[in-house]
């Protein structure tokens, strides 16, 4: 009772002696800090000790399966580690096949992997699927796909795609004759077919080789028997300002990376009779730069068309040198796109072909260049001139 009594006579204001409190052994902030460190650590040690060169990136794994040994068995993989004989090293996968390089990206070691492939045809980046109606003697293989040329037996591409029969060409040779070639096809599918189905056969189509399945619309221009032509673009005076494209030929480059690019090009789809210059005045002026593509194309057998648009171009000359098949157009069709100017150039067209024998014509896919060029040939043998695919008027030309 001693201590209620105190506790109830001490004086009003006078506490009692202060009761103990639990305190922390740490203040907050040395709480903080020794997280801190703690998750520091933990972080360090991962990144030390655990084995992930790829520092976390993702990661999927593929199964391939090795083709099978000539007892129907797996073919074994040989270790990592071992290296491969000379004899191993010289082994090309059968037709098909594909050999895939495996890295190991923890310790670099390398493994060749043999696994089915596409079609040799059809191999290279950037290659069509196989087109109908290709001599496989006219392709050889790049690192691009499958590019023409001329067959050991001296079959090449400017005959074995040309278009008409021999009745045809024999009749060519005793009239004026026409040729006509579409430009600029192969980009906008819409108007590339309108070409192929509104135009005559006997009128040449020429394709870029930018549009998303080039191989498909040629196919069918070529089932439609159209000649077809590779238009390849080449650097014009205002470049870069006016650009023809991806892999341009270009003045500023070497004979072997220009002729690489050609490669690509050439590369695209296949089935054309030969070239001709997509843009380019700058280019085909400039002998040093045209003499390697000129002698590239004629070893491949083929032909080339020059547009006509400038008349500094060395194509000709080049071209006669190596005796290969070359023309150069006459008139730039719809140079001003109206029906009156078109029956104009067509009309002037006629006229060339009466006054030398043959006359080149070169129109692009408008519409109105489309419909003009058709009616204007429906008439034009009623009036003593023949329209003849591309081949033809540059065979006759050449030999009157």
């Amino acid at each position: 009772m001693a201590d209620t009594t105190d506790d109830l006579s001490a004086p009003l204001g006078q506490n009692s002696a202060p009761k103990r409190r639990f305190r922390l052994p740490f203040t907050l902030p040395q709480a903080t800090a020794v997280l801190l460190g703690l998750v520091l650590v933990v972080f360090l040690g991962f990144a030390l000790f655990n084995h992930d060169p790829l520092g976390g990136e993702p990661t999927t794994r593929v199964a391939i399966r090795q083709p099978a040994t000539p007892n129907d068995q797996p073919a074994a993989v040989p270790p990592a580690s071992q290296k491969p004989t000379s004899a191993a090293v010289a082994a090309q996968p059968e037709a098909g096949h594909k050999t895939i390089t495996i890295i190991d990206g923890s310790s670099g070691s390398r493994q060749d992997v043999i696994v089915a492939g596409q079609d040799p045809v059809t191999a290279g980046a950037g290659a069509p699927v196989t087109m109908a109606g290709i001599d496989q003697r006219l392709l050889e293989k790049s690192r691009y796909g499958m590019i023409p040329i001329a067959a050991a037996d001296g079959l090449k591409p400017f005959k074995a795609y040309a278009t008409g029969t021999d009745a045809d060409r024999a009749k060519a040779a005793t009239m004026p004759v026409v040729a006509i070639v579409i430009g600029g096809l192969g980009v906008g599918a819409a108007k590339t077919t309108d070409a192929i189905m509104k135009l005559p056969s006997a009128v040449t189509l020429g394709f870029t080789p930018y549009g998303s399945d080039p191989g498909k619309l040629v196919e069918r221009a070529r089932t439609e028997h159209h000649e077809v032509l590779l238009q390849v673009p080449m650097e014009p005076y205002d470049y870069p300002d006016n650009d023809p494209g991806p892999q341009t030929l270009l003045t500023t480059l070497g004979a072997e990376q220009n002729i690489d690019r050609l490669h690509w090009h050439l590369s695209r789809f296949q089935g054309y009779v030969g070239l001709a210059n997509f843009m380019g005045a700058r280019f085909v002026a400039a002998n040093t730069v045209m003499q390697p593509i000129i002698r590239e194309a004629a070893k491949r057998g083929l032909g080339y068309l020059d547009d006509g648009s400038t008349p500094r171009s060395v194509a000709g000359q080049l071209a006669e040198g190596q005796a290969m098949p070359f023309a150069k157009a006459d008139v730039t069709l719809d140079a001003v796109p109206t029906s009156v100017e078109i029956d104009k150039a067509l009309a002037r067209l006629e006229d060339l072909a009466k006054g030398r024998g043959a006359a080149i014509g070169m129109a692009s896919a408008l519409p109105v260049s489309i419909d003009r060029i058709s009616v204007w040939t429906k008439s034009l043998e009623s009036r003593g001139v023949m329209l003849v695919p591309l081949t033809t008027a540059m065979l006759k030309s050449k030999s009157s």
